[in-house]
């Protein structure tokens, strides 16, 4: 894991509490703290934080620096990134489930319109950094997991390779993908902060930290990146329940990026698709890499129309796409 060094964590800390509205603050879900270098640091800032910490060697010292204030640190043994495992039966610690992690944390459900009701800050692992990627995807369409409790905002810090493909503008070679529509629609991307990987340390025992490196895209910082969703996501006909089916539709458009849009629409037999792109004013060559990501929610909206996606071939195959993402 990657543990952040003094003064990152004041780096952290400023960007984290910047652009704050006047009141009461939502408290801050932080992952994987560690030996708390970054918790101290807010806790001097006056945030209250919740600290999940998945290592049960760095519970005691997180535990007494909690016993030592008057309720601004709760601390909870878990790991963020093994939140809602898909398993049946009892789910073992450090896994848990969303549901118990709020009710600890005191944080009710709010309606999606409504502010913000937690700030999460965490660190992805870098093996598992795409899936994870996906799996929030996944969450918050389907407003599942911590998105039932509203628009929880997101700042990671995720890897330059990475945060090249969720802010890729069309026709961008390569970077621009069905996870680069999927998140532009769903959230505001906010760069907030650019470090080398050179900056942070690892509690690993020969102290070695190994870059991961890109042959097609720069790969040589970590973003700490703000996600935070769309308050008018789920208008003009998107909702939780069709989410999956949007999602699905996306990633078939994009499976091949330079083919053309009417090829794909063609492929679902759908009639009269050239009539259809022209009433969204979409050229009728237009590739798959070249429309915006607010054209494939258009799209989306106008097939729902067409009653294409009521075909039980598609939900079949949006089935065993979410199985496979899973």
């Amino acid at each position: 894991r990657f543990i952040v060094c003094p003064q990152l964590a004041r780096t952290v800390q400023r960007c984290l509490q910047d652009g704050a509205r006047p009141g009461p603050q939502p408290v801050l879900l932080e992952c994987a703290p560690g030996p708390g270098i970054l918790t101290r640091t807010l806790l001097n800032a006056g945030v209250r934080v919740v600290a999940l910490e998945s290592n049960s060697a760095f519970l005691p010292n997180l535990q007494s620096l909690e016993n030592s204030l008057d309720g601004q640190l709760k601390v909870i043994y878990g790991d963020f990134f093994r939140l809602d495992p898909l398993v049946t039966g009892t789910v073992k610690p450090p896994a848990m489930c969303s549901d118990k992690l709020f009710e600890t944390m005191g944080v009710a459900a709010v309606p999606w319109r409504a502010d913000v009701p937690v700030k999460i800050f965490g660190i992805l692992p870098q093996k598992k950094e795409r899936n994870t990627l996906w799996r929030l995807l996944f969450a918050l369409y389907e407003c599942s997991s911590i998105y039932r409790y509203g628009r929880v905002e997101l700042n990671i810090f995720i890897s330059e390779k990475e945060y090249k493909v969720l802010t890729a503008k069309p026709g961008e070679t390569r970077a621009y993908q069905a996870l680069t529509v999927l998140w532009q629609v769903g959230c505001e991307i906010q760069l907030l902060h650019m470090e080398p990987w050179s900056s942070f340390v690892t509690n690993l025992k020969n102290g070695g930290l190994a870059v991961p490196k890109s042959t097609w895209l720069p790969n040589d910082h970590l973003c700490l990146v703000r996600l935070t969703p769309q308050q008018n996501l789920f208008t003009g006909g998107l909702k939780p329940t069709n989410s999956a089916t949007f999602i699905f539709m996306v990633k078939q458009c994009l499976a091949k990026p330079k083919s053309r849009l009417t090829d794909r629409l063609n492929s679902w037999s759908l009639d009269n698709c050239g009539k259809l792109l022209r009433e969204l004013e979409i050229p009728r060559n237009a590739e798959a890499r070249n429309l915006h990501p607010e054209d494939y929610r258009r799209l989306f909206q106008a097939l729902q129309n067409s009653s294409i996606f009521t075909e039980t071939w598609f939900h079949d195959d949006v089935l065993e796409s979410i199985r496979h993402i899973n």
